[in-house]
């Protein structure tokens, strides 16, 4: 039988660190206690009872004088303060993964925003995490989420913040997501799901497929532990549960060719090297992979060299230098100048308390008992070998303009200087590529020279790819009436040519505009973006006949819906003819004022009153709505006035003749 234990069985970061932290504290001869079960692991926990250390049910529990210390659960802020009012010093081993999720609630709440929280309700981090928020709402399954949605208790558009518990699964994370995103529109989603415990649970679930029997160690009350469990029963059909060695049962591994073993992250090394002596000896099995042990159990003294590539997490970011845990003896720091490629970057920027991070090891001093870090020349080595990869595969990959030349442009990509010629800029020859400058560009590398630090790119290629993409998608969904957002490429006499996302189509002048215009630049230019729809097409001939103007845009609809039979309008004068005169009401609606109605006395022709361009006060006098047409009349408004006038000198005459 061959026995495969998991790399990352045992111990994460965060349980590490608070183990250690009671461990110092109980050693420096002051009275210790922790606020719960400092892990859910009760052999750690026996034995530090046995150091004298007290677990605290309640924060009033504490004595004045006594140093307390918050498990990697972390607590709510309620439970905090009243911790601090005991008196008590404060000991925070509150995991860095955790904390930031109290942060991300609590930043919520300040915005306006509900918090949701996908975890078990009953789970100290769980409780801890919906103690930083006044309100919020959580939910266990994708199931309990969809009914909520269901209820309608909240509004589609109303602000939300969704988080999750660190432990939780992967699938349950992407199931509870898929359902906020299709419902909520004001919905910020933040993946606090603990990397460290994704990569334990993804490793479980490739180790338990390609084995015949999986055993899992971990306290029975350990929530990563039992899902752990979970995992490798829906891959594995023999899986064991065990607290620790003792609980081993040599008939399950009867007829068993291959086992593998995993372990919860509040699960101590030496149980899991129990676990593995007493599979070996009731199986018989010699050979045990130990490297994995010594993994496991010489991490702390393990050697660092220069020039090794290793994980860390970052643990603080101070005035000067990036402090990173690397799970040695050995006091990792990165230098601000060594954070980034890019110097414009401040490392609080691209790294956050909690995140786990690849580095190079510059400097080791071990008499010091530090080691001086890199990431730029880690981050540089890397970008280097993507290029070439990005090169070979033409994938696209975004950069930003930072310099003009006279033979191109210059971009920065992953803080490699990438040459784009003028040829391959997409600007047209003669243009401003000045007005590049600064802006984020999709390319694609095509000459990677390392020995030269030479690479070479084109923004034209990606152009040329998406719009030959767009062109092919156009033809196969295109409709009569299917509308587009273009931009204006060209003009010519009869219309404009419109670019609707890789093909060009054609807006007659006629469907420019519902007013009279002579040439297309009346109502377009070119680079002008406009929203057209398909009048016709000819797939064959690859023609498209756009139209632009719309029944909303027509001035009659507009005329008919604010103006009556009777109205005094103010109107232009627009063209004079034998027979009256055209008057413009709105661009694009003229009325007739015949001959009779422009006076109120007989006029040989028009232009002996009025003239073009003239502004006029005209009473609509008749609309004839199926033909278009309008009737106008001046001689409506003068009537009444000439009537009046007469009627005051009649007045006055009488008045006259009676004295």
């Amino acid at each position: 039988m061959s026995v495969t234990v998991a790399k990352s069985a045992g111990f994460c970061f965060g349980v590490s660190r608070a183990v250690e932290l009671v461990e110092k504290c109980a050693g420096d001869g002051s009275k210790v206690a922790t606020l719960g079960p400092i892990i859910h692991n009760r052999h750690v926990v026996e034995r530090f009872e046995k150091l004298g250390v007290r677990v605290l049910n309640q924060p009033e529990e504490a004595e004045e004088g006594m140093t307390v210390i918050i498990r990697s659960h972390g607590v709510s802020q309620a439970v905090l303060q009243r911790l601090q009012s005991r008196g008590v010093t404060v000991a925070d081993a509150t995991c860095p993964f955790v904390k930031r999720i109290h942060d991300i609630v609590s930043k919520a709440e300040q915005e306006g925003r509900l918090p949701i929280i996908i975890g078990t309700r009953s789970h100290p981090e769980v409780e801890g995490i919906a103690g930083w928020c006044s309100d919020c709402r959580i939910f266990e399954s994708p199931k309990e989420l969809e009914n909520w949605v269901a209820s309608g208790q909240i509004s589609a558009d109303f602000p939300l913040c969704m988080v999750c518990q660190t432990t939780s699964t992967e699938s349950l994370w992407k199931k509870c997501c898929e359902i906020a995103k299709k419902e909520f529109t004001n919905l910020k989603i933040f993946d606090t799901i603990c990397r460290a415990t994704e990569f334990r649970q993804r490793e479980a679930a490739d180790l338990s497929r390609n084995c015949q029997a999986m055993v899992v160690v971990g306290d029975p009350m350990s929530s990563n532990t039992g899902r752990l469990a979970m995992i490798c029963r829906e891959h594995c059909a023999k899986v064991a549960l065990v607290d620790n060695a003792g609980e081993l049962r040599a008939d399950f591994f009867q007829g068993v060719a291959d086992v593998g073993i995993t372990a919860g992250a509040s699960t101590p090394a030496w149980i899991i090297k129990e676990v593995n002596k007493t599979m070996s000896e009731i199986t018989n099995v010699e050979a045990v992979q130990e490297e994995n042990f010594a993994e496991l159990l010489e991490q702390s003294i393990k050697t660092l060299n220069t020039g090794d590539k290793v994980l860390g997490i970052v643990t603080g970011i101070g005035n000067t230098e990036v402090q990173v845990d690397l799970g040695t003896k050995h006091a990792g720091y990165i230098p601000y100048d060594e954070v980034s490629t890019d110097p414009s970057v401040k490392p609080e920027d691209i790294l956050h308390v909690g995140d786990e991070i690849e580095v190079f090891v510059v400097r080791v001093n071990d008499q010091e008992g530090t080691v001086q870090l890199s990431k730029k020349k880690l981050d540089g080595i890397k970008v280097w070998d993507d290029m070439a990869a990005w090169a070979e595969e033409k994938v696209t990959v975004e950069g930003t303009i930072t310099e003009e030349n006279k033979g191109g442009l210059v971009a920065n990509v992953k803080g490699i200087r990438v040459f784009i010629p003028a040829s391959q800029s997409g600007v047209a020859k003669g243009g401003d590529m000045a007005a590049m400058l600064g802006q984020n560009v999709k390319l694609k590398i095509t000459e990677v020279n390392r020995a030269r630090r030479r690479v070479i790119g084109s923004i034209r290629a990606v152009a040329s790819e998406e719009r030959k993409a767009n062109r092919e998608k156009i033809w196969t969904e295109i409709e009569e009436g299917k509308k587009y957002h273009g931009v204006v490429k060209s003009l010519t006499s009869y219309g404009a040519f419109v670019d609707i996302g890789g093909v060009d189509g054609m807006v007659h002048v006629s469907e420019l505009s519902w007013s009279r215009i002579r040439t297309p630049e009346e109502v377009v230019k070119v680079g002008d973006e406009i929203d057209v729809f398909v009048i016709s097409f000819d797939a064959e001939k690859k023609k498209i006949s756009l139209g632009y103007k719309t029944a909303e845009m027509n001035p009659w609809n507009q005329f008919m819906t604010n103006y009556n039979i009777g109205d005094v309008v103010d109107a232009k004068i627009v063209k004079l003819m034998t027979f009256g005169a055209f008057a413009e009401i709105l661009p694009g609606v003229d009325g007739l004022i015949h001959i009779s109605q422009i006076a109120n006395k007989r006029i040989a022709k028009p232009e002996d009153v009025l003239a073009e361009g003239q502004n006029v006060q005209v009473k609509i006098t008749d609309v004839d709505a199926e033909n278009k047409r309008i009737s106008l009349s001046i001689r409506a408004l003068l009537e009444p006035a000439a009537e009046e006038a007469a009627e005051e000198t009649a007045e006055e005459t009488a008045e006259t003749e009676a004295e």
